[in-house]
């Protein structure tokens, strides 16, 4: 859908105004290799630990284990952290101590993948700007049309309501315009489906269908201008996850995607053509295909995705928010646009967002984040972030470590079970 400009939008930076730069670097670093060049010292582990929900924070170093390739490891150091400040720190006994202190500035991004404007994201900001955000924290934000940096130095120059002002501002244009061909697209689908094949009885209609094999023909011309919009390039994602590896600090990216519903005949309205076209099996089967069977599937490689996000020792937050506009019709159509929701009509609005969600809630996983569902974008806002503001960091030194480019898994264990433990997956050893 959105996430194709979204991601591209990474090299069209703009600033909101004076003192909040773009990322005038962007097009440079994405020539950077993507593979994390790891010091053979130590790897750097972000792990959260939870009882139920509650986060664990009277762990010690002799509580956690860690594996690399089902291998035991020597931890070296682990520190309690909380938000940017170190509350505890422990070195195992006679092991050479981490030299220097862990980067714990915060690179927060923020990808909005939405098709409407919600006031629950301008209350997502809210609680970012006046209860998360701290001194020699950064921001970026993605939309479909622009992408907005603020660096810390500028951030403490400024106020924080100004710039959340604006960029509240910025977003809803953003999104509206960035989508504006996407909704199109969706109102075209609607349309075609409720034109009446050889009906000729409205001249003025935007879709005239002469016939079931003319209709379905316009609506596949249609899905396909659909999912070019919002095919996504792996090429971009792996580009992107090098963007940010290259920044300092702890890297949080919450990812905003709306829940997408598509035109379809309802079970009422496929029965009518079922019956209708039952002395032609082609008709019927095409019916059949493009809707009762009608399913996404991930069109990138979402394991090689996994990697090298993990590798990037990125925390990616997929926020699923389950709030959506019913149809973007004209007014004069208003009364179609409330039936669009009723199965009981001919056409209804059917979700299909399995491709994005399945994809994205591995690749959260796989970088120690969470996926939440929710019609409150505030509220599973609110979540992520509080799965970000305590964790622990753990340093280990590989044993027999080789540059061999290889991905190697990491496991983190707790003694004494009944824990919920999250970090990321492994890294690329080069």
């Amino acid at each position: 859908m959105r996430l194709k400009l979204v991601l591209f939008a990474l090299v069209a930076g703009v600033c909101l105004s004076a003192g909040i730069p773009s990322q005038g670097g962007a097009t440079s670093q994405l020539q950077k290799p993507l593979q994390e060049q790891v010091s053979v010292t130590n790897i750097e582990i972000p792990v959260r630990v939870l009882k139920g929900a509650t986060f664990v924070d009277h762990l010690t170093i002799d509580d956690f284990e860690v594996f690399e390739d089902g291998k035991p490891q020597q931890i070296e150091t682990v520190y309690l952290i909380q938000k940017t400040d170190i509350k505890r720190e422990e070195g195992k006994e006679g092991s050479p101590r981490w030299v220097g202190r862990p980067q714990l500035a915060r690179q927060f991004v923020f990808l909005f993948d939405m098709s409407d404007y919600m006031p629950e994201v301008g209350k997502a900001l809210d609680y970012f700007f006046d209860k998360v955000i701290l001194p020699g924290d950064s921001l970026m934000v993605i939309t479909p049309m622009s992408q907005y940096r603020m660096r810390s130095d500028a951030i403490a120059k400024r106020s924080l309501a100004e710039i959340k002002q604006q960029l509240q501002g910025r977003l809803r244009r953003d999104i509206l315009m960035g989508s504006a061909e996407y909704r199109s697209t969706i109102d075209a689908l609607y349309k075609i489906l409720n034109a009446d094949p050889g009906d000729q009885r409205d001249p003025n209609s935007e879709f005239t269908v002469n016939s079931p094999e003319e209709q379905l023909a316009l609506y596949r011309q249609y899905i396909n201008k659909l999912e070019a919009l919002r095919s996504i390039d792996e090429k971009s994602l792996l580009e992107f996850a090098g963007v940010l590896k290259s920044l300092p600090g702890q890297k949080y990216v919450y990812l905003f995607h709306q829940m997408e519903s598509i035109p379809q005949f309802s079970p009422k309205g496929m029965s009518m053509k079922m019956f209708e076209n039952q002395d032609n099996p082609f008709t019927v089967f095409s019916y059949m295909e493009n809707f009762d069977l009608h399913t996404r599937s991930v069109r990138f490689n979402v394991e090689a995705v996994k990697k090298v996000y993990a590798d990037s020792s990125i925390t990616v937050h997929f926020l699923f928010l389950t709030k959506t506009s019913a149809v973007n019709v004209p007014v004069t159509e208003a009364k179609k646009a409330q039936a669009a929701m009723d199965p009981r009509q001919d056409v209804t609005m059917v979700e299909h967002s399995e491709d994005i969600f399945s994809a994205f809630s591995e690749v959260a996983r796989a970088t120690g984040g969470i996926s939440e569902s929710s019609a409150n974008a505030a509220a599973a806002f609110e979540k992520a972030v509080n799965a970000s503001e305590n964790y622990y960091l753990i340093y280990y030194k590989p044993k027999d470590y080789k540059a061999d480019g290889k991905f190697h898994e990491i496991k983190v264990k707790v003694k004494g079970g009944g824990y919920s433990v999250t970090h990321r997956a492994g890294y690329i050893a080069s």
